[in-house]
C-alpha cells in the first residue's frame, strides 16, 4: 500500500471507506448505467429481428450486459468497500469505452467512404457527355 494524502497508510477500515468515496460517482450513475443498459439489451432484441440483425445484434447485446454489470460491481463497491469490486466495476467501463470507441472509428471510416462514394457517383452524369 502506498501513501495517501496526508502521510497516513489505509489500513482495514480507512481503505474501505477510501473505497467508497472513490466508487461514490460510479454508485450515484447506477440507476442510469442499469437503464442504458437495458434500453441496449432491448434494442439487440430488436435488431435481431431483422435478417442483417443477426450478425450485428450481439453488440449492443454486449454493451448493455457490460453496463448493467458495471452497475452492479458499483452497488457492491459501495456496500463492502472492496478493491476488487471498484476494479470490475471500472474494467467493465473500460471495455464498454473500448468498443464505443472502435464503433465510432468504424463509423467515421465508414462515412468518409461513403461521401467519396457519393461524390464519385454524382459526377458520373457529367463524365457521360464527354
Amino acid at each position: 500500500m502506498g501513501e495517501v494524502a496526508g502521510g497516513f497508510t489505509p489500513s482495514g477500515g480507512d481503505e474501505q471507506q477510501l473505497v467508497r468515496e472513490v466508487s461514490a460517482p460510479l454508485f450515484a450513475a447506477k440507476g442510469w448505467m442499469k437503464f442504458l443498459g437495458v434500453l441496449m439489451i432491448i434494442y439487440g432484441v430488436l435488431i435481431a429481428l431483422t435478417v442483417v440483425g443477426i450478425i450485428v445484434c450481439w453488440l449492443p447485446i454486449w454493451i448493455g450486459v457490460l453496463l448493467f454489470q458495471a452497475a452492479t460491481a458499483a452497488e457492491s463497491t459501495q456496500a463492502s468497500g472492496s478493491k476488487m469490486e471498484l476494479y470490475g466495476a471500472m474494467s467493465k467501463l473500460k471495455t464498454y469505452f473500448t468498443i464505443y470507441g472502435v464503433l465510432a472509428l468504424i463509423g467515421l471510416v465508414v462515412s468518409i467512404i461513403a461521401i467519396f462514394i457519393g461524390g464519385l457517383a454524382s459526377l458520373v452524369p457529367f463524365m457521360n457527355n464527354y
